[in-house]
């Protein structure tokens, strides 16, 4: 009989059956990708993907699948439920992609936008699905613990470089919450602090527009859920990896074992430093990212870089029907 891990050591051993591919990188999204009706074309065609959601269900004890697939949206956008919802979904994919031998060889890097790092520390074997879906339910459930203890929201920050998005946060008392592009940041804080950043982007010529958040995510609000998801992380196990994962807190490779727990646990209360993680895999040679997951916010993002390279977007059955040509 097939047990729950063995789904996911199926993906790994599929991803070291591909040949290596020094340019390549697999990127996973991070939340607000979700959408209801995810992945639900791909779980009705791959045999592989549905095994995945199946798992799912059985390891949080609630129909994860239906919650997908059918809404209601207002529940599935709830951080607890979102956050593991977007890691199934985009390892479904992930594994109806091998299925269909879409892709084109294995990754010299796994990178993945917050919540996308657990998606791509399973993918490259570091952790158990069932470890990091209960890990991101939990991690879930803190950060909107947090959110309510200590309210908190973001914004976005477009058309204003880095040192000037600095010196907003100095004056506002916002802090950096994703550094996404030379000029597009988020920051987050307190609700006053956080308007008053959008005024002084407007001021100096940018733009600050709200999100829709339940929390100030990646900044010291969220202390309260890094120290309960420190906690809840102790002991988890942690495998080598057969790609090297981009720590979202360094903009590195991400160390092993104990280093690996920590890095989860810190990344809460630390700005998403994915422009640095694409920049260093463009450094050492990446020329291809494949975005595997729902939506397409990281190809759309990677399309505003100013550096030469290639995208492909696998976030459902007409992307995986065509095979990769990068």
């Amino acid at each position: 009989m097939t047990t729950k891990q063995d789904l996911i050591e199926d993906i790994g051993d599929a991803i070291r059956l591909l040949e290596p591919d020094d340019t390549l990188a697999y990127i996973f999204p991070g939340q607000g990708s979700q959408h209801v009706g995810m992945a639900k074309d791909v779980a009705k065609s791959s045999t592989s993907a549905k095994r995945i959601f199946d798992a799912a269900d059985e390891i949080l004890r609630f129909d994860l699948a239906a919650l997908c697939f059918e809404g209601p949206e207002g529940e599935l956008r709830l951080t607890s439920n979102a956050q593991p919802a977007i890691l199934t979904a985009s390892l479904a994919i992930l594994a109806a992609a091998l299925e269909a031998r879409t892709l084109p060889g294995r990754p010299a890097f796994m990178a993945g936008h917050s919540l996308g790092q657990y998606t791509a520390l399973v993918a490259s074997g570091s952790l158990r699905f069932e470890d990091a879906l209960r890990l991101v339910r939990e991690r879930g459930l803190l950060m909107e613990r947090a959110g309510r203890e200590r309210p908190g929201t973001m914004a976005a920050i477009v058309g204003l470089d880095e040192a000037t998005v600095a010196g907003i946060c100095d004056e506002s008392g916002a802090e950096p919450c994703n550094y996404n592009l030379e000029s597009q940041m988020v920051v987050g804080g307190e609700p006053a602090a956080v308007e008053r950043a959008r005024e002084l982007a407007k001021e100096r010529g940018g733009k600050g527009l709200p999100i829709k958040v339940s929390g100030a995510f990646h900044t010291s609000l969220m202390r309260p859920a890094a120290e309960g998801l420190r906690a809840v992380l102790a002991g988890t196990a942690v495998a080598e990896p057969i790609s090297p994962v981009i720590s979202n807190v360094t903009g590195e490779p991400v160390g092993s074992g104990d280093e690996t727990l920590s890095d989860l646990a810190d990344q809460i209360i630390s700005p998403v430093r994915w422009r640095q993680s694409i920049d260093l895999m463009l450094s050492r040679g990446t020329k291809t990212f494949i975005e595997i997951g729902p939506g397409q916010v990281l190809t759309t993002m990677l399309k505003r870089h100013p550096a030469e390279f290639e995208t492909m977007t696998l976030n459902g059955v007409g992307a995986i029907a065509r095979p990769a040509n990068v």
